[in-house]
C-alpha cells in the first residue's frame, strides 16, 4: 500500500543558514532549490527537505515524514477504514503531486504524496 520513504522534511526560519548547515557540517548537497520557500538536499537513500517559513508567521515546529503512493485517493481510503484520520484539506505541489496529511497517535506528522510523473 504504502511505497518507499520518499522523503523528510523540516521547517527552517532561515533556508540559507540551514542549507549552509546541511552542506558545510554534515556534507549533504543540494538537489534542489527554490528561493527561500524549499530545499531539497541528497540524503542518499531518503531526500532530506527544508521548509522556509513565510517572515510574517511563528516557526512551526518539527515536519514530516512522506511516503510516496501510486494512488493517493486508494491508499487514503484504505489508511481511514484502518482508523487514520487526515487532515481535513489535501494538498498540492504545483505540476508535481498531491499529498494528504495526518498524524500518528503522538502527533507526528505523516504524509502521503502521489507524483503527478516521474520526479
Amino acid at each position: 500500500m504504502l511505497g518507499p520513504i520518499d522523503r523528510v522534511w523540516f521547517w527552517v526560519a532561515d533556508m540559507d543558514r540551514a542549507v549552509a548547515f546541511y552542506q558545510e557540517a554534515l556534507g549533504l548537497s543540494v538537489v534542489h532549490r527554490y528561493g527561500d520557500e524549499w530545499a531539497e538536499l541528497d540524503g542518499k537513500s531518503v531526500r532530506l527537505a527544508l521548509h522556509g517559513s513565510a517572515n510574517d508567521r511563528e516557526l512551526p515546529q518539527g515536519g514530516s515524514v512522506v511516503f510516496e503512493v501510486d494512488d493517493l485517493d486508494e491508499v487514503k481510503f484504505a489508511l481511514e477504514l484502518k482508523g487514520v484520520r487526515f487532515d481535513s484539506q489535501m494538498g498540492e505541489v504545483q505540476g508535481r503531486g498531491r499529498f494528504a496529511s495526518f498524524a500518528d497517535p503522538d502527533g507526528n506528522r505523516l504524509q502521503i504524496i502521489e507524483y503527478y510523473e516521474e520526479h
